[in-house]
């Protein structure tokens, strides 16, 4: 009996732990249980979500500085959905962009002064 006792409040925590999170009915003190999700970058989704919902990844990224594809890509993991919806990502969003090349130096002659 003690052990299905046990068995059964291990399932529910972690049940909650892994159940989805809608970040369009989260309050702030769900989302910052969310790993890599403190108090600033809740505000910012909440200030966001104030004045409008999110319709999906896309418009929640595009509407809260500090979220890129990575994090959206671990925060969904952890159960955060948006209007439902996981985080689908592809390769192009999470591979790092490529720096363009730098530009050779070259050195110049110096101004020769005119006026003399």
């Amino acid at each position: 009996m003690r052990a299905t006792t046990t068995t059964l409040l291990w399932a529910l925590c972690c049940g909650h732990a892994l159940a989805d999170l809608d970040i369009n009915r989260a309050s702030q003190a769900e989302l910052e249980r969310l790993r890599g999700v403190g108090p600033h970058l809740s505000a910012r989704i909440l200030a966001a979500r104030d004045q409008t919902l999110f319709s999906d990844w896309d418009d929640l990224r595009r509407r809260v500085a500090g979220l890129g594809p990575a994090q959206s890509a671990r925060l969904s993991r952890e159960g955060l959905t948006v209007a439902g919806a996981a985080f689908a990502a592809t390769d192009s969003m999470l591979t790092p962009r490529k720096r363009p090349a730098p530009t050779p130096w070259v050195r110049t002659a110096p101004p020769h002064n005119i006026a003399e």
